[in-house]
Parts: C-alpha cells; sequence; structure tokens
C-alpha cells in the first residue's frame, strides 16, 4: 500500500484506459495547482511516434511542462526500472521547486511500480539463455517448464500462469543469471510520498465509440505517413517500439499484407482489447482509486479535492 500522511510531499496520479481523457484533466489541474506533468504511457516515451500514441501535442506541452516523453528513439529501450528510477527523480524535483507533480498515464506497469515501489532486477537480458529456454518449453510443454519455476521460486511461480511463457523465461533467467528468486528481488517499498490516486472511466461501448473516433483522427492527421518516415528511417517493424497499437497495422499494409480498410479495422479490435486488459489492471491494482465517470464529472470540483488533500 502506498504510504499517506500529512508530513509527506504529495503525488497526484491520474490513472484510466486509453481514450478516456487523462491527459487533458492533468492539464487542467496542473494548470489550476501549479503542477508539472509526469507521462506514464509506454509509447509516448518514443521520439518520433506522435500521432499513433496521441502523444500531448506541441501546444499542450507549452500550457504544462511535460516529463518523460520523447525520452527515447524506436530503436532504444527504457527498461521499467529505468523508468521508475527516472519518475522518481523527476518527482523529487518537481516537489523541490515547489510544485505539484501529477503522474498521467495508462501504462499499468509503470504507474504501479512507481505508486507501490516495485523492486525492480535490473539484470540485462541474455538472449541465448532466453533462447534455451524458449526452446525447453517447447520441447518438454508449458506445465512441464512452468513446474521448473515451482522447484525453485514458488511464490512468483503461484503469480504467473503457466501459459505466460514469457514472463516464466523471464523469471528462470533472473535466478539463473543472479542466483536469486526474481520474487525475492521484487519486494516492494512504499515510495515517501502522500499519493492520492483519480481515475477516469465511461462506459465500455461509449469509450469504444471514443477510441474508434480517435483512431479516425490519427489517420486524417497523418497517422500513416508518420509509420512511413519511421520505417524510411530504418526502424524495423519488429522493433518492440513498432508493434505498438496501429503502429504493427500501418506497418503490415505498407509491407503489402494487409489493405488499408482492414488495417485500420483491426487498430481499433486491438484497441478494445487493449482497452479491456487495462481496466483490468487498474482494478487488480485499486488501493483506494477515486473514480470518476468522464460522462458526468466536474472538472472544478475534483480540482477542488485535490486542492483540499494538498
Amino acid at each position: 500500500m502506498p504510504l499517506t500522511g500529512d508530513n509527506l510531499p504529495p503525488l497526484l496520479i491520474i490513472v484510466g484506459a486509453t481514450a478516456v481523457g487523462k491527459t487533458g484533466l492533468g492539464i487542467e489541474i496542473a494548470e489550476a495547482l501549479n503542477g508539472e506533468i509526469i507521462g506514464a504511457d509506454s509509447r509516448q516515451i518514443y521520439k518520433y511516434m506522435d500521432i499513433g500514441t496521441a502523444k500531448p501535442t506541441l501546444a499542450q506541452q507549452g500550457q504544462v511542462k511535460h516529463h518523460l516523453v520523447d525520452v527515447v528513439t524506436p530503436d532504444e529501450m527504457l527498461t521499467l526500472a529505468a523508468y521508475q528510477r527516472q519518475a522518481y527523480a523527476r518527482i523529487d524535483d518537481i516537489h523541490e521547486q515547489g510544485k505539484l507533480p501529477i503522474l498521467v498515464g495508462g501504462t499499468g506497469q509503470y504507474i504501479t511500480a512507481v505508486e507501490e515501489g516495485w523492486s525492480i532486477p535490473e539484470v540485462p537480458p541474455n538472449y541465448a539463455l532466453r533462447d534455451e529456454l524458449e526452446q525447453e518449453a517447447e520441447a518438454i510443454g508449458t506445465e512441464a517448464f512452468h513446474a521448473k519455476l515451482v522447484a525453485i521460486d514458488s511464490e512468483a511461480a503461484e503469480k504467473i500462469h503457466p501459459n505466460n511463457i514469457r514472463r516464466v523465461v523471464r523469471a528462470l533467467e533472473v535466478y539463473f543469471e543472479t542466483g536469486t528468486p526474481i520474487s525475492e528481488l521484487q519486494r516492494k517499498k512504499a515510495p515517501p510520498y502522500d499519493i492520492r490516486v483519480v481515475g477516469l472511466q465511461m462506459e465500455r461501448e461509449a469509450l469504444y465509440e471514443r477510441a474508434d473516433l480517435r483512431v479516425d483522427m490519427m489517420m486524417e492527421a497523418g497517422f500513416l505517413d508518420e509509420v512511413q518516415e519511421l520505417l524510411a528511417d530504418g526502424y524495423h517493424p519488429t522493433l518492440p517500439a513498432m508493434t505498438a497499437l496501429g503502429y504493427r497495422e500501418m506497418s503490415q499494409h505498407l509491407a503489402g499484407n494487409l489493405s488499408l480498410e482492414d488495417a485500420i479495422a483491426q487498430t481499433k479490435h486491438s484497441t478494445h482489447d487493449f482497452i479491456r486488459r487495462q481496466e483490468i489492471w487498474f482494478r487488480g491494482h485499486d488501493h483506494g482509486i477515486l473514480w470518476h465517470n468522464v460522462k458526468s464529472m466536474n472538472i472544478q470540483d475534483i480540482i477542488a479535492d485535490v486542492s483540499q488533500w494538498m
């Protein structure tokens, strides 16, 4: 559970699914209460990926200072541990200026790692070992492979489904590289902030419609051209950044494997799946989120509530 207390500096967090309106609310609160925004979006960290990630516009970034946006190029990696470390550094810098840090985004792991104070094992990937483990999993089957993790780290095994081969492989990889179970390396230590979490939600079908409209607006704004330029600049479609929502589908269209109509339809379908996963994550990590329905909320009331809390 996050720490709370009158003597701790405040950290406001705004969460919710994609397209629900987090960016706008964050900017309004920041303008009203002398705040700065720290992005918590695993795709907005990438430079040159603006339209398809719904990155805050230059005008919005001019209204309120944003941090952890445009941090790395699409062929670079920002690990969860590095993100968490940078987020804490930005939070502390904002506090030193006497301002309110506002963490805004929909990437559950980013937000929860900061809020709960995850201890994240900074173990670089060993791709040779990883390939070996993946081949073993394929050879012996998911249940038998998961049993290997049960034998060395039953705590981690309880939390990882046998079918989630990627996470089982990573847990085994960390153990073989460090000699320490990943569950031991992942102990939590609540950060020294008074945390308040505001959540935005709306009826699922209405949110799907809103997300679909946003995809259409992205296409009108030149999303396909953005993807084409990234590919022309040498960013391969198999890069993790380029498998983000929409980028994967547009890359397949540009390669001649999908019609534009199908690429757009698949982007919308993938976004719906993503929204469901986001909602599941936030429900599973709800330590007292103050939920507001976008259709009926009063922003001035939210600002007044945050102001009183501060």
